[in-house]
């Protein structure tokens, strides 16, 4: 398992914390930036790591910010993309079990870093059902194609 990992200036620490509990995982990633505290645009960092996942370099996403919200809104507009806000236990499963999500994103602001380490875990750990949910993430593509919906 492969991970693309970002943040902003806003979630740095997040990012470095989320890094270190990969990297006890054993598993490989690769950190996008932003690389200090110092302020910097949140869409860029998003669409950095989002763009290597659509492009199916890695498996999943990490997009951290201050709120999560921001860096969701970003990766969310890159093709291919489902990237969630997770901030309990069960929008962490749910979001890959039922929307077969690729990216988490979270808030430093928003949650401790042992909770986005647990986060993560059930993120990375938790398989699609597909069944009933693979017809509604097929809306989803037709959607993010421009198809009507009747």
């Amino acid at each position: 398992m492969k991970i693309a990992v970002s943040a902003d200036h806003g979630a740095f620490d997040l990012k470095e914390s989320v890094k270190k509990h990969l990297e006890e995982k054993g598993i490989e990633y690769h950190d996008f930036g932003c690389f200090s505290k110092e302020s910097v645009d949140y869409p860029r960092y998003a669409y950095y790591a989002a763009s290597a996942v659509a492009r199916k370099e890695y498996d999943f996403g990490i997009i951290l910010c201050t709120t999560g919200l921001g860096v969701s809104m970003a990766a969310n507009k890159v093709k291919g993309i489902r990237a969630a806000v997770c901030t309990n236990e069960m929008l962490a499963r749910m979001t890959r079990s039922h929307n077969n999500a690729n990216v988490i994103c979270m808030g430093q602001n928003v949650v401790s870093k042992e909770l986005a380490n647990k986060l993560i875990d059930i993120f990375l750990s938790t398989e699609f059902e597909g069944g009933r949910h693979q017809r509604r993430i097929d809306l989803l593509t037709d959607i993010e194609n421009g198809k009507e919906l009747d």
